[in-house]
C-alpha cells in the first residue's frame, strides 16, 4: 500500500475514536451540568410582572434605602462588574467593612440558598438583610417603609406592582420586587451553555481539555448543576486546610447559622459562572489570581495538586463560563 493511502486509512480509523471520545466527554458534562435557560425562572409565591421587575430595579439602584443615602444594592453587587464590587470586602455604613467577600448577584437565583453561609433561603429573604444590617445599609425596618411611602413615585410603582393590595408599600413587598428583578440577572448562552446544547465547537481544544480535567480531578463533585456550584455546602479544607489568610480562623462559616460542630468552616459552594470576572476569590476575598485559586482548591479540597499546565487548562475552561 502506498504511503498516502496508508495515511488516509489511518486517519479514517482515528477519526471515529476521536469523535467517540468527544461525545463521551459531552455526555459526561451533560449528566453533571445544565445550561442556563434563556428566560428567568419563576419565583414560588412571587409572580413576575413588568411592573414588579421595574420596581425591583428602581429599588436595587436606589441609595435612599440606606441610612446614609449613599449605598444601594448595586454598590456591592454592581451589575456593570458581573454582579460584584471587585473588593476583598465591601464597604458599608460609615466606612465599615463587611465580614466576607460579596458574592455575585448574577445567576444567584439558581443557588440553593443565599449568602456564603446560606442563612437566607432565597433571594427574597436575602434582599431584606443588607438593608437593615448595621454594617451594610443600616436602615431600621420601620424607616424603610416610612421613607418609601413618602415618595409619590414609589407609591404609584408599588400599586402597579402589587395590584389589589390596600397598602402595598411594605418592606416585604420591597423584598419581593428586588428578588424578581435579581432573578432577571442571568447570563445564558456562554460558550459552555452552547457546548451543553450539543455544539462541540463552542469550546476550543484547551477548554475541552480543561473540562475533562475538571471532571476527572473531581471538581465537578461540588461545582455542578446549572450554576456550576451554588447547590451544596462543603468544608473549606476537606483534605488540607489552607492558610489563615484564605481561611480566617474566626469565621466559622455555616456554624454561625446552625450551631452544629460539623458545620465549622463549612460554606456554600460558590457558583463558577463568570468566575474570571469576579475576583477576588473565596469568602475571604484574599486571592486575586484564578490560577492560584484553582491550585488552592485542588490541594485543599481534593488532595490532588495540579501542574501549571493542568491549572492553565482548567482556567481556560472556566473562561468558557463567561
Amino acid at each position: 500500500m502506498r504511503i498516502p493511502a496508508l495515511l488516509a486509512m489511518l486517519a479514517s480509523l482515528a477519526a471515529p475514536a476521536t469523535g467517540l471520545a468527544a461525545d463521551s466527554l459531552m455526555l459526561a458534562a451533560q449528566a453533571q451540568f445544565k445550561p442556563i435557560p434563556a428566560q428567568p425562572p419563576a419565583l414560588p409565591g412571587n409572580p413576575a410582572s413588568p411592573a414588579r421587575v421595574e420596581l425591583g430595579k428602581m429599588l436595587f439602584f436606589d441609595p435612599r434605602l440606606s441610612a446614609s443615602h449613599t449605598i444601594s444594592c448595586n454598590s456591592c453587587h454592581n451589575v456593570g462588574l458581573a454582579g460584584v464590587d471587585v473588593a476583598e470586602k465591601s464597604i458599608g455604613h460609615k466606612w465599615q467593612k463587611g465580614g466576607r467577600n460579596s458574592p455575585t448577584v448574577f445567576n444567584a437565583v439558581f443557588n440553593t440558598a443565599q449568602f456564603w453561609d446560606g442563612r437566607a433561603k432565597d433571594l427574597e429573604e436575602q434582599a431584606g438583610g443588607p438593608m437593615v444590617n448595621p454594617i451594610e445599609m443600616a436602615s431600621p425596618k420601620e424607616h424603610v417603609t416610612e421613607q418609601l411611602r413618602g415618595i409619590p413615585g414609589y407609591v404609584a410603582a408599588f400599586k402597579a406592582a402589587f395590584p389589589g393590595e390596600a397598602s402595598p408599600v411594605t418592606l416585604a413587598n420591597a423584598q419581593k420586587a428586588i428578588a424578581v428583578f435579581e432573578a432577571t440577572l442571568i447570563s445564558p448562552n456562554a460558550p459552555f451553555d452552547r457546548y451543553l446544547k450539543g455544539a462541540a465547537s463552542a469550546l476550543n481544544a484547551t477548554q475541552t481539555a480543561g473540562l475533562k480535567l475538571f471532571i476527572d480531578k473531581g471538581c465537578a463533585a461540588c461545582h455542578n448543576g446549572i450554576n456550576v456550584g451554588g447547590g451544596q455546602y462543603a468544608p473549606f479544607g476537606i483534605v488540607e486546610k489552607p492558610g489563615a489568610e484564605l481561611l480566617p480562623p474566626d469565621d466559622k462559616g455555616r456554624f454561625a447559622v446552625t450551631k452544629t460542630a460539623g458545620d465549622e468552616y463549612v460554606f456554600k459552594v460558590p457558583t463558577l459562572r463568570n468566575i474570571e470576572l469576579t475576583a477576588p476569590y473565596f469568602h475571604s476575598g484574599r486571592s486575586w489570581d484564578l490560577r492560584q485559586a484553582v491550585g488552592v482548591m485542588a490541594s485543599s479540597q481534593l488532595g490532588l495538586p495540579v501542574t501549571d499546565d493542568e491549572a492553565g487548562k482548567i482556567v481556560a475552561f472556566l473562561g468558557a463560563l463567561t
